[in-house]
C-alpha cells in the first residue's frame, strides 16, 4: 500500500468515487453528480500546496499501484498547525488494512514534513468501523455533535463523533 499524489490518470477512479451516492451523506457538499470536466479541472490544480489550497488529497494505492481510496487533509490551519483528516476506500476494497496503513504512513508526514500539531476527524456515529480505526491509531473521542449531518431520508439527522490526535504526544 502506498500514498501518492493525484495523477491525471486518476480521473476515472475519482469520477466513480465522487459519484457514489452512498458517500454523499458524509460529505459537506450538496449531493449531486460531478462531471469529468470538473474533475479534470480539479486534477489540473491539485498540485497546489496544502498551505495554498487549505486541503490535500492523496491516493491510496494497492500493491499493484491501482487506486483503492483517498486520504484527504482539509480545513488546514497554518496558525493553529492542524488539519482534518478523512479517508474513503472503495466498498469492495474495505477491511483489507488500506485505511489503517494510510493513517500509519500519514502520521510521521503530518508531524515532520507538514509540522502539524494535531489532526482531527468527524465520523458519523454509526460508522463503528471508522471510529475503531481512528481509535487504534491513537485518536481520542473528544465530543459528539448532535444532528450534524442530514441523513438520506429527508427528515433524518445523524450525530457525529469528533476525534482528535495530538501529534506531539
Amino acid at each position: 500500500m502506498t500514498l501518492r499524489a493525484l495523477e491525471p490518470d486518476d480521473l476515472e477512479f475519482l469520477f466513480a468515487l465522487e459519484n457514489d451516492p452512498d458517500l454523499w451523506a458524509v460529505s459537506d457538499v450538496l449531493p449531486a453528480p460531478i462531471s469529468r470536466h470538473a474533475l479534470r479541472e480539479y486534477l489540473r490544480h491539485s498540485a497546489a500546496s496544502l498551505a495554498e489550497a487549505g486541503q490535500m488529497r492523496l491516493i491510496i494505492s494497492n500493491e499493484e499501484n491501482e487506486p483503492v481510496g483517498t486520504l484527504d487533509l482539509y480545513d488546514y490551519s497554518a496558525l493553529h498547525q492542524r488539519a482534518g483528516v478523512g479517508i474513503t476506500v472503495l466498498k469492495n476494497e474495505r477491511r483489507r488494512g488500506y485505511a489503517h496503513e494510510a493513517l500509519v504512513q500519514l502520521l510521521p508526514y503530518a508531524r515532520e514534513a507538514l509540522r502539524l500539531h494535531q489532526l482531527y476527524c468527524t465520523i458519523s456515529e454509526g460508522n463503528l468501523a471508522s471510529i475503531s480505526l481512528f481509535a487504534k491509531i491513537g485518536f481520542q473521542k473528544v465530543g459528539v455533535r448532535r444532528d450534524w449531518l442530514r441523513a438520506t431520508a429527508p427528515t433524518g439527522w445523524i450525530n457525529t463523533v469528533e476525534m482528535q490526535l495530538l501529534l506531539s504526544e
